[in-house]
């Protein structure tokens, strides 16, 4: 318990001393370069796929710093990868305040998710003690509004790709110092039920 507690406050003080890209995007700049987007996330970031996130609402700031990350290859992404090389850090903020901009429009767990959603609650609202695992609220809010620039919007975003983000943290194919070990302790039907709940979060 004493080493849940620590790494909860590990998280919430780097929430406040993470750094930051500056947020001088134009929106309408954004919305201009985001056409080559579209067919990926759709025309205002609301993924019609569920393998590819949802844009629209995003914590202003974390898609200019995951582009960024992409470009350098320290985000591993074939598609993204190819798609970034040509985006400069201002082409960057122009898309991150379009799409933050943008609206997110709600999901809802449906009647044969209700059990792995309530279970789920549980994970993100009071963690996993016993695991060493800190309420995910800690850095994504009550509601999964997330924190800018670093903590992501959870909320409204495909159960599926949540999902998949939280089994390539577990084995290392996407690099977070601080979600890395939590998702590693984390079991894959802990992951489902977490994806479920955090998708519909309102």
């Amino acid at each position: 318990m004493k080493r849940l507690v620590m790494i909860t406050i590990w998280i919430s003080l780097a929430i406040f001393t993470a750094g930051a890209i500056q947020a001088d995007g134009d929106p309408a700049a954004g919305q201009a370069k985001s056409q080559i987007c579209a067919a990926c996330h759709g025309l205002d970031g609301n993924s019609l796929m569920p393998q590819n996130p949802v844009l629209a609402g995003q914590v202003p700031g974390y898609i200019a710093q995951q582009l960024a990350q992409f470009k350098s290859g320290v985000r591993k992404n074939a598609i993204m990868a190819g798609m970034t090389q040509l985006l400069s850090e201002q082409d960057m903020q122009d898309l991150d305040a379009w799409f933050s901009s943008q609206t997110a429009p709600p999901r809802t767990v449906s009647a044969d998710d209700l059990e792995l959603a309530h279970t789920g609650e549980k994970l993100y609202r009071g963690g996993d003690s016993e695991m060493s695992v800190p309420a995910c609220m800690g850095c994504h809010g009550p509601a999964g509004f997330g924190i800018p620039p670093n903590y992501p919007r959870l909320t409204g975003q495909w159960s599926t790709y949540l999902e998949d983000q939280l089994l390539a943290f577990k084995d290392g194919q996407r690099a977070s110092p601080i979600m890395g070990p939590i998702a590693f302790r984390l079991s894959a039907e802990q992951i489902k039920t977490l994806a479920v709940y955090m998708s519909a979060l309102q």
